[in-house]
């Protein structure tokens, strides 16, 4: 029987799909990598894995724990999933102004949520927290290394084998700095012309959820990013809603941010393949 041991198993593998009519008239080929079709519905499945894989390898996490992390919201979620299946319990801090549709999720999933005015001041909480608590596990997303090694090993690996390596461009966005990091190192090692596309909002604060935490990220590799391009909030929100309507994607706000960009890079890029990843779900935006 092809039966997996628990959903953390069926994280990863995510599949790259055309963008048909938003490629339409551009120089480069764009395709999309559905990270949100991730188990608990986006990207931060790999990353919630690979902190607590990491932490477990090391022993740095020991049974009935409470593991506390810093999150905007997915991986949150992502942290929550995977804790209830290795029996852990979970506390997040977060900014305030999270949308109420992950709020919602997460107490859901019996995560206890803590609030704060900014990132900043929420990963600050986390580590006070950690402090505090016995038998804590802080997975400090933005500063473990364990966050862009799981998408070196998996994500980049997929992104190549797919593509028959042929890609030429990564459009990613910019929230820890794991994603786009990871990329960067298991691609460039393959194929060290490959351009990587850092995605950033235009403003801050600024409503596009996921990118842009206002400060630079420790795990971000600056060195391995070739470009940035800055997006304003109405042409992310727009852009979502053209992937819903003119491609029957359904993918969040930063996912809209990332297509934009990509959508941007392509005019200019003549017969490059270029794959803009996707992080989460269009469900989690409706109250926009």
């Amino acid at each position: 029987m092809r039966v997996f041991e628990n959903v953390g198993e069926i994280i990863g593998n995510t599949p790259l799909v055309k963008l048909n009519k938003l490629s339409l008239g551009l120089k480069a080929e764009i395709v999309a990598k559905l990270e949100f079709l991730n188990p608990s519905g986006s990207i931060k499945d790999r990353t919630a894995l690979g902190l607590l894989l990491s932490a477990e390898e090391k022993g740095l996490i020991s049974k009935g724990a409470t593991v506390i992390e810093a999150s905007s919201g997915n991986t949150g979620i992502a942290l929550a999933m995977l804790c209830a299946t290795r029996n852990y319990s979970l506390i997040l801090i977060m900014p305030e102004g999270i949308r109420e549709e992950k709020k919602r999720l997460l107490k859901f999933l019996g995560a206890r949520l803590v609030f704060t005015s900014t990132m900043q001041e929420a990963r600050e909480k986390a580590k006070e927290i950690s402090k505090q608590i016995p038998n804590s596990f802080f997975s400090a997303q933005f500063e473990n290394s364990a966050n862009s090694q799981i998408h070196k090993s998996t994500t980049a690996q997929e992104i190549w084998r797919d593509t028959e390596g042929k890609v030429d461009i990564i459009v990613a966005g910019v929230g820890t700095g794991g994603t786009i990091s990871g990329l960067a190192q298991g691609l460039k090692e393959k194929k060290k012309e490959i351009k990587i596309v850092a995605v950033e909002p235009a403003t801050f604060p600024h409503k596009i959820e996921g990118i842009g935490a206002g400060f630079t990220p420790p795990l971000l590799q600056k060195e391995l990013v070739d470009e940035i391009v800055k997006v304003e909030e109405k042409d992310a929100f727009l852009m979502m809603r053209r992937l819903a309507q003119e491609e029957g994607i359904l993918a969040g706000v930063s996912s809209g941010a990332i297509v934009w960009a990509s959508v941007e890079v392509g005019k200019v890029e003549k017969g490059k393949l270029i794959v803009a990843i996707l992080p989460d779900g269009a469900q989690r935006y409706l109250s926009i």
